[in-house]
């Protein structure tokens, strides 16, 4: 969700792109699909506890954060990812600080980088980026496209999602191999093959699938930079 008070009206021009960039949560919620909800791993609710984080972090951010920022705050599973600018060290802390705090959040990984805002063609060429990642993903076989989140900040790459770690393996190689893709960065959470193919097997018999409860060992929570 990219958020800065004088970049509203590109969040408007880019809605179309938003549930890869994350912009305008509120455009995002009225398009989900009941096909893609079914065949997201996270459970129904916890997709609406992360648009809610992300709308609640946006608002806290215009009362707490001075001006001259951009923030996104991508919220998978309720572990937010902050990325983007913001003036001072000070705002990089206040802005982890405010996120932290707000309802149903799990964990924050801060990637926000002290300095001037991006521009509007970096964050062009950001959206073209997690658009192609995103068409060779959904072309791949065996990955759970719908399982898979994907946000560019400066041409790095961060994938999130609820994966075996083959899959995971297999995401991170068709992202580093997109053109326009600097860096890959890796915040998955883990499940099992068996539990993949449990999923996968319910959808193919048409019965409703019991989603990924979002339990995990904290040590399964990847976050190392590939």
């Amino acid at each position: 969700m990219s958020i800065r008070a004088s970049q509203s009206a590109l969040c408007i021009l880019l809605a179309g792109s938003a549930f890869l960039s994350g912009c305008a949560p509120l455009l995002v919620g009225s398009v989900v699909t009941a096909g893609v909800v079914a065949t997201d791993r996270r459970t129904s609710g916890t997709q609406v506890e992360d648009q809610a984080i992300e709308l609640k972090a946006a608002n806290a951010y215009r009362e707490h954060i001075t001006e001259g920022y951009h923030i996104s705050t991508n919220s998978y599973n309720r572990h937010v990812l902050l990325t983007g600018e913001v003036p001072t060290p000070q705002d990089r802390t206040r802005a982890q600080e405010v996120a932290r705090q707000i309802e149903n959040v799990r964990s924050v990984r801060n990637e926000l980088v002290v300095g001037p805002s991006s521009t509007l063609s970096q964050r062009s060429n950001d959206l073209l980026t997690s658009s192609k990642v995103r068409s060779r993903i959904i072309g791949t076989e065996n990955l759970p496209s719908n399982s898979l989140r994907i946000h560019t900040e400066r041409g790095v790459v961060y994938l999130r999602g609820l994966v075996t770690r083959r899959e995971a393996a297999l995401s991170t190689e068709v992202a580093r191999t997109t053109s326009g893709v600097q860096k890959v960065v890796q915040y998955f959470e883990f499940i099992s093959e068996e539990e993949a193919a449990r999923q996968q097997a319910q959808l193919q018999d048409t019965t409703p699938v019991k989603p990924y409860s979002g339990e995990h060992n904290p040590a399964d929570f990847d976050e190392t930079p590939q």
